[in-house]
C-alpha cells in the first residue's frame, strides 16, 4: 500500500464515528513512571459508544476486522470491538461496518499493551484472538497475546467464565497457548489442529458459521498449505 493511501485511510479513521483513536497521553502517565491511565471510555462502552446495554466482545489484533464484522452481522444482540494499532488495516473493517450500517461493530486503535486502560472490571464478555504475530523469538515470549502477562491483563476486565477464542495457522504459537492453558490451570473447552476438517465437531451452529470467516492472513497462509487451528478456553 502506498504512503498516500495509508495517509488517506488514517484521515478517514479520524472521521469515522465507529473508530476510537486515543493518543498516548490518554493512556500513559509520564509523571508516574509510565503507568497506564484509566481512559474516560472505561466502563462506558455500552452507554457512550454503542448506545445500548448489550454484551461487549473484543477481537484482539483484528487486522482488517474480518471477525468483528462477521460477528456483528451474525448477532445484533452483542457489541463487537476490533482492536489493533494498524489504522490502515482496521480502516477496511470500519468502512464495511459503516457502509452496512452495523452499529454494533466498532474499532479501537491502540497497542494491546494498553488494553487495561479501556475496560473496567467485568465489562467484557468474550475475546477473539485471530492470527496475531506469533512472536516466536525467545526474547519476545512475553509479547505473545496468550502469554501470562496478557492473560492477567484480560482477567482485569473479563467477566467470570468468559471465553477466549484463538484461531491461528502457526503450530508454535498454537502449541505454546495449549502449554499455557495446561500450566496455568485454565479450562480448555475445545481444540482442533485442523478446524476445517473438524467443523462438524463444533456443536454451536452460529460458532460453526463464524469460524468459516477467513482473515487476510488466513487466506495468505492457507494458500501456501498452512493448516488452520482453533481452540477456546476459560481463565476462570
Amino acid at each position: 500500500m502506498s504512503n498516500k493511501n495509508k495517509l488517506n485511510r488514517f484521515a478517514d479513521c479520524a472521521k469515522f464515528e465507529n473508530v476510537m483513536e486515543p493518543s498516548l497521553k490518554d493512556v500513559i502517565d509520564d509523571q508516574n513512571g509510565g503507568a497506564i491511565l484509566p481512559h474516560p471510555i472505561q466502563g462506558n462502552w455500552r452507554s457512550e459508544f454503542y448506545s445500548n446495554d448489550n454484551p461487549v466482545v473484543l477481537e484482539l489484533a483484528c487486522g482488517g476486522g474480518e471477525y468483528t464484522v462477521a460477528l456483528a452481522r451474525q448477532n445484533a444482540e452483542k457489541n463487537y470491538l476490533g482492536v489493533d494499532i494498524k489504522g490502515a488495516r482496521l480502516w477496511k473493517g470500519a468502512k464495511i461496518a459503516l457502509d452496512e450500517g452495523l452499529g454494533n461493530a466498532g474499532f479501537l486503535r491502540t497497542r494491546i499493551d494498553f488494553i487495561t486502560s479501556f475496560f473496567k472490571k467485568d465489562e467484557v464478555d468474550e475475546i477473539w484472538i485471530t492470527f496475531p504475530d506469533p512472536q516466536p523469538q525467545k526474547n519476545r515470549a512475553r509479547k505473545r497475546l496468550t502469554a501470562p502477562m496478557f492473560i492477567e491483563r484480560y482477567r482485569e476486565f473479563l467477566k467470570p467464565g468468559a471465553v477466549i477464542h484463538l484461531k491461528h495457522d502457526n503450530d508454535f504459537f498454537f502449541n505454546y497457548t495449549l502449554e499455557q492453558i495446561d500450566e496455568c490451570g485454565y479450562t480448555l473447552e475445545f481444540c482442533s489442529h485442523d478446524i476445517y476438517a473438524e467443523l462438524d465437531k463444533v456443536e454451536d451452529e452460529k460458532l460453526r458459521e463464524v469460524l468459516q470467516t477467513k482473515t487476510y492472513y488466513e487466506d495468505k497462509f492457507s494458500e501456501i498449505g498452512h493448516v488452520i487451528k482453533y481452540l477456546r478456553f476459560r481463565i476462570s
